[in-house]
Parts: C-alpha cells; structure tokens; sequence
C-alpha cells in the first residue's frame, strides 16, 4: 500500500461518503416529488419514472420523449420531441445538502486535512454518487400514457399566475397551452440517455463540491493552500449567500402569491422546481448582461413575463431598456441586482481579516477578490439559465406542427461585466464596513491562523502556525493559572499568588507525610478545648473602638429564627 493511503481510515471515509450522497439524492427526489405532485402531474402519468427523470436532468442529465400523439385531427407516427430544460430547483436543493454535508464530514481532521486524504473523500463522493445516478437513468426509462380529455389544463386559471414572480407561466399559460396542444390521446415514452447523463452527473458532483469547498469558512484545507482561507472563502461564501437568499425571495413571493391566488398548489409546485431559474435570469439581466432569444409555437409560454411578449418569430436582442417599453416596472431590477451587489460586497469585508491594512489598501483587497469570484459566477448564472426547447410533429419527413424557445447570454460580456459588478461592490462594501467598524469582524478562525476557540488578542498579527501546533482542546489555551492573559497577569517581579507563601499561616495546616516539610496540606484536628476560630456563638465581631455586647443570657437562643 502507498505510504500516503496508509493512514487513511477507509471506514470513515466510505460511512460519509454514504451519508452525504444519500441525503443529497432524498433532498433532491423529495423536491422534484412534491413539485410535480403539486404541479399535478401524478393525475396523468406515474410519479416515480418522472421523478427519476427530474432528478437526472436536474444534475444535467438528457431525455429523449418518443411515442405516438394523436392531435389537431391527424395521426402523427412518430412524434418526436425534445426540451432540455434543467429544473433548478432540484438541483438547488441537492447541492446545498451534498457541499454542506461533505465540508463537515472534514472538520474531524482538525485545522488542516493531507490533500491525499481530501482528494480520496471527494474521489469517494464522486463515484458514488455517479453509480446512484446509473439507478436513476434505469429508473426514469419509461411510458407515460396521457389522456388529452383528463388533462387539468382546461381547469387552470388562465393569465399565468406565475407572472408576478418572475419565474414563468408554470402555473397558467404552460397549461393553457398544453390544452391547446393536446385534446385528445398522447401516449408518450421517455428515455434517459445513459452516457451524457452519467457524464454530465459525474461533473456536476464535481463542480458543486469544488464550489463548496471553495466557499467554506470552516472547513481544513491542505497545508500551503492557507491563504484561500483569507482570500478566496470570504467572498466566496458571501457571493453564495446572497444568490440563496434571492432565491428565498423569490419562494417568499411564490407563497404569497399562493395565498392570494387560486392554484395554490400549482404556484408553490413550479417555486420548488424552478424558482432559481427564474431568479438567476433576472439577475444577469438586472446587471446588463445582454441576451437574445427566439420563441415560435406554444413553447413561448415556457419564458417568463414580458420575455414571451419580446420574443415573437425570429432572433432579437433582450435588453433592459427594450423590456422597460413593455413593463416599466423592470427597471427596479437592476437596482435590486445592485443592492444585492452591495450587501455581498459587506460580507466580504465582514469576513476578510483586516490584518492592519489601512482603508485603501483594504479596500482594494475586498475588490480585487469579490471581483474575481463574481467573474467566474456570473457566466455560469447564464450558462446554467439557458433555454434551448424545441418541439416538433413530423409526418414522413413534413413539419405539421412546429415549436421551440432559445434564451442565452453573452458569456464573454458576463464574464467582464462580473469582474466590473464584483469589483465595485467589493471596494464600496469594504469602505462601509470599515466606516461601521465591522471590516473583519466575522473574520473566520481558520483565516485569522488561529484555531476556532481560542483567544485572539486584539490587533495581533495571525500566526497561520498557530492552528497546527496546538493539540490540547481549545480550553487549555485560555487564560488561566499558567497561561496568564497580558491584562490580567501579575506585574514583572511581583509575587506569583498560585505558588503559595502566604503570610499568615493556616490553622489547620499540619505537618505532611514527607517528614514536616508543608509541601503537601494534611487537616488536623485543634487540641481539646481549643475554640474554633472566628466569631463568637450567637454574637458578632466587634469592629474596632465599639465594646462587645454581652452574651445571650442561658436558655435563650443566640439568634432569631
């Protein structure tokens, strides 16, 4: 065996690496459950193959639907079909559970963690997770038979409910053009394409753990990397909480809107499945980020509000501006998107240690990294947001029917309007932070040098050896008997109150068993009749200059009960 696997505890890194898939698997299943339950789409077809199916393209899987349609009075043999739309919702939710599971399962190795070791843990997850995967491609291969005149479509309250939330027409108009497109029978069989899903999974396990490795603040990281731990992790994991917290926004709209509106279950089922989506849209556009786009058919209805009024026919450039002339109330987005900005630029500065740069050079610091990190997120907002659907009934090669919907963004323009965002907000939050005296103030142990519980002196330099030299539990480093604290500590060449030399003896001190010499206390009992030191029975002591009162007389008690 290779000296460097030697030391690896094989049972503890399998036993997490269970753990942590399996719980991301039941978050991810339990929410592509529950969303097409509540979207209602058990009423047409079996919930656990199209469950499977969810959750495959949730981690970037393919499904390839083929079977038989009977529409608009024709008999269409075959009727293929494609839409690849990843259901951001799953995929939200699976991620959060495997990156915080995984980062905790290495807080065991102590301050820092061999990169052998780490690479095995993450080595483990991956390919456990990608065998999971295998059970799903086979378990999400399948036939749905649908019965046109059963669908709930007709019954859906027109208009899209959804459209407030900015997350599309889930709730109304996708059905009401479902209704259209289908009256009558459709059986309809979907299949997972086993290589480019397994594919796809095994780099998106990979992704999401670099990604969570990279924005936590308390997790080990391998010896030499420490500087990620002031560098990288805090504008990292402040960047992540705040696209998470925009996403609760957006579920925070969905339940109000189910409270006021009538399909309450149709509105908080397309929230659990596609509230990021529409989220992350809005916020590449709400910071300029160019897209184009074209919608045709009834697949149109699939773009969020006023997306599908822009997108008629042919290619066209989506902008703010050409937006704002049919909702004017769009032009509150990039102002959302910039306070968004803001506050992660805050939590930088919150989270990166001072370490005694002055405000400029603090400032620039907190720029520079929020920057960088906001370069590499936002182009994958655009990437992860995109809609590529097409819809087709051929009939010996003719075209009958005809629908399909793109969206994209402009990586590159992504790319350098990120690092531009980041940079900004990084530089403004830091000058805030520092104006508010909380820059560093939510500065992570692990970027400080020391380890979590023990004491940092204020203004101290961070000693990045500090963490790793100390084996005891983090009480021992306190202040105390033989760790004195600087302001607490006795002056140099004054007496040490723990040694002992007291200067008045103690009565009960009694020779020891070592031959008298007092260097172990023993209690030993006064000689008959000796009084017991202290204050008289039933009186007081006498305070000086005051004659003591006389005694209780016999037969009276010396105090009152």
């Amino acid at each position: 065996m290779d000296e460097r696997g030697a030391g690896l505890r094989w049972g503890s890194i399998l036993a997490s690496a269970v753990a942590v898939v399996s719980w991301a698997y039941l978050a991810m299943v339990a929410v592509a459950a529950l969303g097409l339950h509540l979207l209602g789409a058990d009423a047409v077809g079996s919930l656990g193959p199209m469950t499977a199916a969810a959750t495959a393209l949730a981690v970037g899987g393919q499904i390839t639907p083929t079977g038989e349609l009977s529409a608009f009075g024709m008999d269409v043999d075959p009727a293929q079909a494609a839409v690849s739309i990843t259901p951001l919702g799953v995929s939200l939710a699976g991620a959060l559970v495997l990156g915080w599971l995984f980062v905790r399962s290495l807080r065991q190795a102590g301050a820092s963690i061999d990169a052998t070791e780490l690479a095995v843990r993450a080595g483990t997850v991956i390919v456990l997770f990608t065998a999971l995967l295998g059970g799903l491609v086979w378990a999400g291969s399948g036939s749905v038979t649908i019965d046109g005149a059963k669908l709930p479509v007709d019954q859906a309250p027109g208009g899209g409910v959804l459209d407030d939330l900015g997350i599309g027409d889930i709730g109304g108009g996708l059905e009401d053009a479902l209704g259209d497109m289908a009256k009558t029978d459709a059986k309809v069989g979907f299949d997972v394409d086993a290589a480019p899903t397994l594919l796809a999974g095994l780099l998106w396990v990979a992704v999401v753990l670099l990604i969570s490795l990279a924005a936590s603040r308390t997790s080990p990281l391998p010896r030499g990397w420490e500087a990620l731990h002031r560098t990288v992790r805090p504008a990292a994991s402040a960047l992540r909480m705040v696209l998470v917290l925009a996403v609760a926004a957006g579920g925070a709209a969905a339940a109000y809107a189910a409270v006021t509106e009538d399909a309450h279950g149709q509105i908080v089922g397309g929230a659990l499945v596609g509230a990021p989506n529409g989220v992350w849209l809005a916020i590449p556009l709400g910071l300029f980020v160019p897209w184009h786009g074209e919608a045709t058919g009834q697949l149109k209805d699939l773009l969020p509000t006023p997306l599908d009024d822009l997108l008629t026919g042919e290619d066209k450039q989506i902008t703010l501006s050409r937006l704002a002339e049919l909702d004017g109330r769009v032009w509150l987005l990039p102002v959302a998107c910039a306070l968004m900005m803001l506050s992660a630029g805050v939590l930088t500065a919150a989270r990166t240690p001072v370490d005694g740069a002055r405000g400029g050079a603090f400032a620039g610091r907190c720029a520079l990294r929020l920057g960088a990190v906001t370069a590499l997120t936002l182009p994958l907002l655009v990437w992860l947001t995109g809609i590529s659907a097409d819809a087709s009934l051929s009939v010996l090669g003719f075209d009958a029917v005809g629908a399909g919907a793109t969206l994209a963004g402009s990586v590159p323009l992504a790319l350098l309007l990120g690092a531009l965002w980041g940079a900004g907000a990084g530089a403004v939050g830091a000058l805030l932070a520092l104006a508010a005296g909380a820059a560093g103030g939510r500065a992570a142990p692990l970027a400080t040098g020391v380890a979590a519980g023990a004491p940092v002196a204020a203004g101290a330099p961070a000693d990045p050896a500090a963490s790793s030299a100390r084996t005891y539990p983090s009480a021992a480093y306190q202040p105390g008997p033989y760790n004195p604290s600087p302001g607490h500590g006795t002056p140099e060449g004054g007496p040490n109150p723990y040694a002992g030399g007291g200067a008045e003896p103690n009565p009960y001190q009694g020779p020891g068993r070592d031959g008298g010499r007092g260097d172990q206390p023993t209690m030993s009992m006064p000689p008959p009749g000796t009084p017991p030191p202290g204050p008289p029975p039933g009186g007081r002591t006498p305070r000086p200059g005051i004659p003591p009162q006389n005694p209780p007389p016999p037969g009276r008690p010396g105090r009152r009960r």
